[in-house]
């Protein structure tokens, strides 16, 4: 962190000013919001005193997950800005997004006067009570020489340990009023001493134990990207030998044209990657959580493994599995210290020859694919493995939540952090649309796809009208099967094929509510709707060729394809199915 001003002759500035500088000074150039009457004097002085780059997006939680997308594709910190009330309660659903799925994320909102908090003023809330339990800390700012360090201290925990989103409420007389403007620098935080460093003894235990393994596997999770531990971790992955499962936030962090990836674990992961954490001896957990759409049944999980646990979060070690060997500290410096504690046993470590047979056998068994449906309809899965394929690994991809995320996950290969973005542990629907548009911003010379569905895109789509403003040319994949898939593809398996309320479109009435193609050329983009096999291609090269306006692609896909394999909450994973015509006969717990 730069400390750019000296405490001498500090210049007056107002709590707005204040605020402004200090982001300039952790260099945030673009932010996301939306003003109102408790973040006015911000808005003034935002306009009229700063460079920052600022987006208004059409609805606050569009200003949340462009922040997240911004964040996820840039590797820094995103910032959302919202007034008092609901502006501010219209962040909530994208700031526990970000603090489930750890995104580094600042959020400011207004607050009514000092002196009326706690009279149920006009657009009054307690959005630092309503966030304590979904950030890393809340801060509410009552007098302008507050601002500084509040705004060092908020990047500070935001950036450091596990990322994580923060919230400044900052109230409308601490916005107007004046003082000293001094920066400084680094903040002590009495209780926040996030472990870097992991203890010498654990590493060299682990490299041990690791070397004693038949059936190692490294599962592998998102805390692995925030860590920015790609580099490291495929020198140690090749190192030792062993495969390596990449979870749903942690893709691309492993290249999955790696010979080594057996692709991603979990409810919806490839048959090889389940059945290689089943029947491990070893696990060779780096950031990940032991999430319980990976783990299924917790008590059935991976039943002879040793686990070794590396993690920034102490909290997160021996929470849901009981660690053998846990190792507090970030992912990419254990790393380093493992490397050469590997060295020195390597030549001592068993044989994975009869290891990789059994899993080259299950890659043969059970390939990842699909087979087209016989009413006539696309393939959704064939659609997302085209925009991958025609896309390339530099594009990023942003998924909404649901079946199209499952098989945007599965079908697109990965090669590089940031490029998949996701809401992983909230599972928020209409995720896609602002997070592509915020990865824009932060990347504007990549090829930006937002894959959604028909459901999802319902919930978001009135920031299609900000990224036309803004010179933002998403591409959007609307992957429209007329129904809530996910939910709709239970009610199929578990519920006897009773689809309760999961059908978005009449089946005796109009074929289009809304008409996607009209409402994207309503907002100003290019609109496309495809039906046939022989139209997708052409279809995203006209895509991929339009960069002066977003683009939204109409894909008519059929109701009944299902993402497989599939685990069933409350099973083991032992019992993961490959596919399934007809409704399954487990039983849920």
């Amino acid at each position: 962190m730069v400390d750019p001003t000296a405490t001498k002759d500090a210049p007056i500035l107002t709590g707005s000013g204040a605020i402004l500088k200090s982001l300039e000074i952790l260099g945030i150039k673009d932010v996301f919001g939306l003003p109102g009457g408790a973040i006015m004097p911000f808005y003034d002085e935002l306009m009229t005193q700063s460079s920052i780059r600022h987006i208004l997006v059409r609805h606050e939680q569009g200003a949340g997950h462009a922040a997240e997308g911004y964040a996820l594709a840039a590797g820094t910190v995103g910032v959302c800005i919202a007034t008092s009330g609901p502006g501010a309660t219209n962040l909530v659903t994208a700031i526990a997004d970000a603090h489930m799925d750890s995104i580094p994320m600042i959020a400011i909102t207004g607050q009514v006067f000092s002196t009326l908090m706690g009279t149920d003023a006009f657009q009054e809330v307690d959005i630092v009570g309503i966030t304590m339990p979904i950030t890393k800390h809340s801060f509410l700012v009552t007098r302008a020489e507050q601002v500084p360090e509040v705004m060092a201290a908020a990047y500070q925990i935001a950036t450091e340990g596990r990322p994580g989103p923060v919230l400044i409420d900052v109230t409308k007389d601490a916005q107007q009023g004046s003082a000293p403007f001094v920066w400084p620098g680094r903040v002590d935080l009495p209780g926040f001493k996030p472990v870097q460093k992991a203890h010498g003894k654990q590493v060299q235990a682990a490299a041990q134990m690791i070397s004693e393994a038949e059936r190692p596997v490294f599962y592998v999770g998102g805390g692995s990207i925030r860590a920015k531990a790609q580099k490291e971790l495929r020198t140690f992955v090749e190192a030792v030998g062993a495969p390596v499962i990449t979870t749903l936030t942690a893709r691309g962090v492993f290249p999955d044209s790696h010979d080594q990836n057996l692709g991603m674990p979990g409810m919806h992961g490839t048959v090889p990657a389940v059945l290689s954490l089943q029947e491990s001896d070893l696990l060779i957990v780096l950031g990940a959580r032991f999430d319980d759409r990976v783990t299924g049944k917790v008590s059935e999980f991976a039943p002879g493994a040793k686990v070794i646990h590396i993690d920034i979060d102490p909290a997160e070690i021996g929470k849901i599995r009981a660690a053998d060997i846990p190792i507090v500290g970030d992912v990419r410096d254990v790393l380093i210290d493992l490397i050469p504690e590997w060295k020195a046993v390597a030549k001592t470590a068993k044989s994975l020859k009869p290891w990789w047979e059994r899993l080259n056998k299950l890659r043969a068994d059970f390939p990842l694919g699909f087979i087209d449906l016989d009413d006539g309809l696309l393939a959704p899965q064939g659609i997302i493995q085209t925009i991958g394929q025609m896309s390339g690994p530099e594009a990023i991809y942003a998924a909404g939540v649901g079946q199209h995320q499952m098989w945007s996950a599965q079908y697109i290969e990965y090669e590089r952090p940031g490029a998949w973005l996701n809401s992983g542990g909230a599972g928020t629907m209409g995720f896609a649309v602002p997070a592509a548009m915020g990865a824009k911003v932060a990347q504007p010379e990549r090829i930006v796809w937002a894959i959604d569905g028909d459901g999802c895109f319902q919930m978001t789509n009135q920031e299609l009208a900000t990224c036309v403003i803004n010179d933002i040319p998403i591409k959007v994949a609307i992957i429209n099967n007329s129904s809530l898939g996910m939910v709709r593809q239970w009610q199929t398996l578990f519920y006897d094929g009773r689809h309760s309320f999961t059908d978005l479109q009449p089946l005796d009435g109009p074929e289009f509510i809304p008409d996607f193609v009209k409402l994207a050329e309503a907002y100003g983009c290019l609109g496309i709707r495809v039906r046939t096999e022989d139209e997708v291609k052409p279809a995203i090269e006209l895509a991929l060729k339009t960069n002066d306006r977003p683009v939204v692609i109409d894909f008519i896909v059929s109701r009944e394809a299902m993402v497989w394999p599939m685990v069933p909450q409350g099973v083991g994973n032992s019992n993961v199915q490959y596919a399934r015509e007809h409704a399954p006969s487990w039983d849920e717990e």
